[in-house]
């Protein structure tokens, strides 16, 4: 066992087989240190297996202050190069990226010196081997010796207890190698200084003990060492790197590769281009479309209908399907279809009316309740009294299934609005301008509502006994201040000695009741050019005071009292259900209860407010007590929504595989950076990098490569939106459609940032387990 040992220290080389090198001498410079180089048998160590660690040993051991490094990890050997050993290399093993100073000061980088640590310890190193003039170079700009100093300098900055110096003359002229080693000898009186050379006369020049290697054994020890006893004394200081500096030494080394370094970032931004142009065109389509819903969505009510439709059933179910196969079997199935299972009937009583009417008004500038009560009205039709209605469907044809789908989603509605309270908008004067007569004053004034062209429904007019035909015109005189008569419930029934109510057929008696209500055409309206609410029908449209005071007046009506007391029809003798009997009593006027309600928000936002009060009421309740309602301003909104997502995200999936093929080729890159490093890997273990270090390095790099082709990718789509705004501007009339959100190309960078360094991580842990040794050697 051959051993390596000083006053303070003690070491122990074991055995190795490593190829021997023929000529080689290792010197020692101070007396009082002994020094032995050397192996047993055949094999030998060299300068180059302690850069790497000593960590190639087949069997033996190495003790440092009487610390075995039997179970030394490669940590453990990182710590003890960068804090124990300074390394003088032959051909100086400078990164050429960096500057003198910042050469000098990266053993310190290792060790976590704080930055004007660092700097005070670099200056003092390059003063003391008289480079502080130059301190502020690059390598290429100094000569051979210069470099030689500046390895001398990085060598001594961490202040370590042993100099082993390369050939640290090889390449140095006859008047450089003495100033060098001058320079040398100067360091011995305070470090052990290991020299190794092929030249045998400059050792015996400078060295105070001298090994002599031949064929892989020692030939000759000038002073040969005595094994001696020392306790454990030995104390490790771990190396470590931040991220910061990782980032600060790849920033350096691209930056001397700015042509290479702009290409690669273009490359690779090619796929963050195009997802940022898809972003920005969903995203101002996006909002194209919520401009336009807000104009014309934004104010459509929420309706609560007496029947709707359960908007949490499966719809696609609904639609049916002709999957599976077809059946054999000589036999039906009964089964309720998917449309009638998501009917819901709402429970609509008074304290849900008074629910309601508790909503914030700061919400909704007016509720609009419909009621299905029959309005028994008569009219003198050229001298002659008859019924007439107020509806727009044509005589004798029942309800139809427009008023249904009027009576579920608000919109060509007969029933407007009246305000809330004195500080509300008036609905009328809000959306519709009188163009003849006036706006309705009272309960019992009703409009006739026309579209842009002046033209409404014709079966409106015929109802109140108008002889008009087909595109014929109207002057408004012959509509304006038209009057009608509403008849009450006990003047209009009369009971006959059955018990029955039949409709009375003395219609002039009726009309010339004192105590009839008066019902008086006040205006023609036409909607504003400005309005997003035209949601009243053509044709002639009532106040829903008009239809709470019809209820109020018919409510303790005879025929509403009987029908109330009789499971029959009190007028036919039918047999009625629950349901039947309601509506039939809705119908004669006998109860308050709305068949729907129309809440009119003020703007999206309001809306969802209304929306989570309508939902407060149903929580804890079991489904058939809840109240739902309908929202086609959302129903709409998550339908246009849906699309461009769905575009939006096809569209991104395509263009991500762009990104792919950039995380790919930063790979490549990032595995030819680490080809070009190769030496600078090795400076950076031989001055006690760990594996992660070097990881860190490389993954500092695509790092900033991600960052860089994140940003200019971001950079060149909002760029492209100026031109693609100017062309859709063009085609469409649809201005700044593509809008890059801010937030997106946060997002964008930070994807690019994450697929670059995961592209680069596997060429950085290659580059992580290199030898030391072995990177040192690389051309």
């Amino acid at each position: 066992m051959l051993e390596l040992k000083n006053i303070k220290k003690y070491y122990t080389v074991g055995g190795t087989t490593t190829k021997a090198l023929d000529g080689v001498s290792v010197s020692f410079r101070r007396q009082e240190f002994v020094a032995i180089l050397g192996a047993s048998g055949s094999g030998k160590t060299t300068l180059l297996n302690v850069i790497g660690g000593l960590d190639n040993y087949d069997s033996g051991d190495m003790i440092i202050d009487g610390k075995s490094t039997k179970d030394f990890k490669d940590g453990d050997w990182d710590a003890y190069r960068n804090n124990s050993i300074g390394f003088v290399f032959q051909s100086y093993n400078l990164i050429s990226h960096l500057g003198i100073i910042e050469n000098v000061e990266l053993g310190m980088t290792l060790s976590g010196v704080s930055k004007e640590e660092k700097r005070q310890h670099a200056t003092a190193a390059l003063e003391r081997v008289g480079l502080a003039e130059h301190m502020h170079k690059k390598p290429n700009q100094l000569s051979g010796g210069q470099m030689q100093r500046v390895a001398i300098a990085r060598a001594l900055a961490n202040d370590p207890d042993i100099l082993l110096c390369d050939e640290p003359t090889g390449a140095l002229d006859t008047e450089t190698s003495l100033q060098i080693m001058n320079l040398i000898k100067e360091l011995s009186k305070e470090k052990l200084v290991v020299m190794v050379t092929h030249n045998p006369e400059l050792a015996y020049d400078y060295a105070d003990r001298i090994i002599e290697f031949s064929d892989g054994k020692i030939k000759n020890d000038s002073n040969p060492y005595t094994e001696e006893t020392h306790e454990n004394e030995f104390k490790l200081k771990r190396t470590k790197m931040s991220f910061f500096t990782a980032l600060k030494l790849s920033f350096n080394n691209l930056r001397t590769k700015k042509g290479r370094t702009l290409l690669t970032a273009f490359a690779s931004s090619i796929g963050i281009i195009s997802i940022g142009i898809v972003l920005s065109l969903s995203n101002g389509f996006q909002k194209q479309i919520d401009k336009t819903q807000t104009e014309t969505l934004s104010k459509f009510p929420i309706t609560i209908s007496q029947v709707t439709t359960d908007q949490t059933m499966n719809q696609k179910n609904a639609l049916g399907s002709d999957k599976g196969s077809y059946s054999k079997k000589k036999e039906v199935t009964p089964k309720q279809s998917e449309q009638d299972k998501a009917q819901h009937v709402n429970n609509i009583n008074q304290d849900y009316v008074d629910y309601i009417k508790n909503i914030d008004p700061a919400l909704t500038n007016s509720i609009g309740y419909s009621r299905t009560v029959a309005m028994n009205i008569l009219g003198d039709v050229n001298g002659d009294i008859k019924p007439i209605s107020f509806s727009n469907t044509a005589p004798n044809s029942g309800n139809s299934m427009e008023a249904a789908m009027s009576s579920m989603t608000g919109i060509g509605i007969s029933s407007f609005p009246t305000k809330l309270n004195n500080d509300s908008k008036d609905f009328l004067k809000e959306n519709y301008n009188v163009i003849a007569g006036d706006y309705p004053s009272s309960a019992t004034d009703v409009v006739l509502i026309v579209d842009k062209q002046n033209a409404t429904n014709i079966n409106a007019l015929k109802n109140i006994g108008l002889d008009v035909k087909e595109n014929e015109p109207l002057p408004f005189d012959d509509i304006v201040g038209k009057e009608f008569k509403l008849i009450s419930n006990n003047e209009y029934y009369q009971k006959i000695p059955t018990g029955n109510f039949i409709p009375n057929t003395d219609y002039k008696k009726m009309y010339d009741n004192t105590n009839n209500t008066t019902i008086r055409v006040s205006g023609i309206l036409r909607v504003k050019a400005s309005s997003n609410m035209n949601l009243l029908s053509p044709g002639f449209a009532y106040s829903n005071d008009l239809t709470a005071k019809i209820v109020e007046e018919n409510e303790q009506s005879d025929i509403v009292k009987a029908q109330r007391d009789s499971n029959k029809n009190v007028m036919n003798n039918e047999s009625l259900d629950a349901q039947a009997k309601d509506n039939l009593l809705a119908y004669l006027g006998g109860t308050s209860i709305p068949s729907s309600i129309l809440i009119y928000p003020n703007n999206f936002s309001d809306k969802e407010q209304i929306l989570t009060y309508l939902d407060k009421y149903n929580k804890g309740k079991d489904k058939k007590d809840r109240i739902l309602y309908t929202d086609l301003a959302g129903t709409m909104t998550q339908l246009t929504g849906g699309l461009m997502d769905a575009i939006t995200y096809v569209l991104i999936a395509f263009a991500g595989i762009s990104l792919v093929t950039s995380m790919i080729m930063i790979g490549i890159i990032t595995y030819t950076s680490v080809l070009e490093r190769t030496k600078e890997i090795g400076v950076l273990k031989a001055l006690g990098a760990r594996k992660k270090d070097i990881t860190r390095v490389f993954d500092a790099e695509t790092c900033i490569l991600g960052i860089a082709s994140g940003s200019l990718g971001v950079l060149i789509a909002y760029a492209a939106t100026f031109p693609i705004n100017n062309l859709l501007y063009k085609l469409t009339d649809l201005k700044n459609v593509a809008q890059l959100n801010p937030k997106h190309a946060l997002i964008l960078v930070i994807i690019s940032t994450i697929l670059t360094m995961l592209g680069g991580h596997i060429p950085a842990k290659i580059a992580a387990k290199k030898d030391a040794a072995i990177a040192l050697r690389a051309d």
